[in-house]
């Protein structure tokens, strides 16, 4: 099942969804063009290792360029290859614009880092002792998705369903197919995928959009005035 866009307007253009998206493509052309990226090395300077920000292991001097917990930060805009930036800006470009619409632009963003690093911790947690590197914007965009499923379950979603040799495009209400990718999370496995994080920052934005929410119809409140 593959999301290709929503039904679902929005009332202001989405200036920070379109430059993360910009600023993630311009980020792994970056990378591309390094002669680290082909040995690897690049990930292990900019990318998060558990091991290294609990303080399990320390990199070496020549890998070294931040403090383990920016890495957390950078990790978040670095990806492994075509497909994984592909996949990652397709549910940022369908998604994310309705949450921001939803914030504003300085509450999106901080809503953004936020389910980023609840990805990044849960997937730390499942094993503070790992020595691989993780990369991809897949968990703070997994937060994207919690939040777009809270706040619309019932926007109706254009996917794809490959058949073989067919496929067929039908529109689905966004609560299955936001559904459907959580539960895939579980079932999926190998590949290197950092799932735990996918789960983790799903979770972070259905939570933490509940607080959004709350704040943003109160400060609506309080503009208005009892008197309109």
């Amino acid at each position: 099942m593959i999301p290709l866009k929503d039904d679902n307007p929005t009332s202001r253009k989405p200036t920070v969804t379109y430059f993360l998206i910009i600023f993630c493509v311009l980020v792994f052309f970056i990378e591309i063009s390094s002669q680290s990226y082909k040995s690897g090395e690049l990930f292990y300077s900019y990318g998060l290792i558990p091991s290294v920000l609990m303080g399990h292991d320390q990199l070496p001097l020549d890998l070294y360029v931040l403090p383990a917990y920016l890495t957390i930060f950078s990790s978040m805009f670095m990806h492994g290859g075509f497909m994984h930036l592909i996949g990652n800006m397709l549910y940022m470009w369908i998604f994310a614009d309705n949450i921001e619409d939803n914030l504003g632009h300085t509450k999106f963003l901080f809503f953004y880092f936020l389910a980023g690093i609840g990805a990044a911790m849960t997937q730390v947690l499942m094993d503070t002792h790992s020595q691989i590197p993780m990369v991809g914007a897949s968990g703070a965009i997994g937060g994207v998705l919690g939040a777009y499923l809270i706040n619309h379950p019932n926007a109706r979603v254009l996917v794809l369903i490959p058949f073989g040799f067919f496929s067929q495009l039908i529109k689905i209400r966004a609560l299955y197919v936001l559904g459907f990718w959580f539960i895939l999370q579980f079932i999926s496995s190998g590949g290197g995928v950092a799932y735990a994080a996918h789960i983790g920052g799903f979770v972070s934005g259905m939570i933490l959009i509940l607080f959004f929410n709350k704040k943003e119809k109160k400060n609506n409140r309080i503009k208005k005035g009892p008197w309109n």
